[in-house]
C-alpha cells in the first residue's frame, strides 16, 4: 500500500529550525520531505499563483482523457 501524503505548510528558521503552521499528531515517527519556497523579494518569487492555480488543473489531471493519454507511462495500470 502506498504511503498516505499529508501537507503542512511551515516556516523554516535560517538557523535550520521547522516551524509548523498547525499541530500535527501522529500515531508514529513519520519520514517527510521539506521543500523550501524562497522568496527573492520579486513578484516572481511569490508562489500565490501557483497554488490558486493548483485546483483548476486539478480538474484536468483527474480526467479520464488524461488517464489514457499517460498509461503507457504507468506499466501494470
Amino acid at each position: 500500500m502506498p504511503p498516505t501524503l499529508q501537507s503542512i505548510e511551515a516556516t523554516v528558521q535560517p538557523d535550520g529550525s521547522v516551524r509548523l503552521k498547525r499541530r500535527l499528531r501522529l500515531k508514529r515517527p513519520a519520514k517527510a520531505v521539506l521543500t523550501v519556497l524562497v522568496d527573492s523579494g520579486s513578484p516572481a518569487a511569490d508562489h500565490s499563483s501557483a497554488k490558486l492555480s493548483q485546483a483548476s488543473l486539478a480538474k484536468d489531471w483527474l480526467r479520464t482523457e488524461e488517464d489514457a493519454a499517460w498509461a503507457h507511462l504507468q506499466p501494470g495500470r
